[in-house]
């Protein structure tokens, strides 16, 4: 059975979006928020857990948008 994967996209009051990838390892969860990232903006920080470093086969990642700080 394939892993579940989910995408969370949470919106703060001050504009920042952050956008949080589970069930996706290796890189393809950049691949997955690529055009989402370029049509939100600048991206300021990303985030990176364990399950990046894995085989492309569970990712978390946090990718950080917008103008302010």
């Amino acid at each position: 059975m394939a892993k579940k994967q989910e995408m969370e996209i949470t919106i703060e009051r001050d504009g920042k979006v952050q956008i949080h990838v589970q069930g996706v390892d290796g890189t393809s969860c950049l691949e997955l928020t690529k055009e989402l990232e370029e049509a939100l903006g600048v991206v300021t920080a990303q985030e990176k857990t364990g399950e990046y470093y894995k085989e492309e086969t569970g990712q978390t990642v946090r990718i950080l948008t917008g103008e302010g700080e």
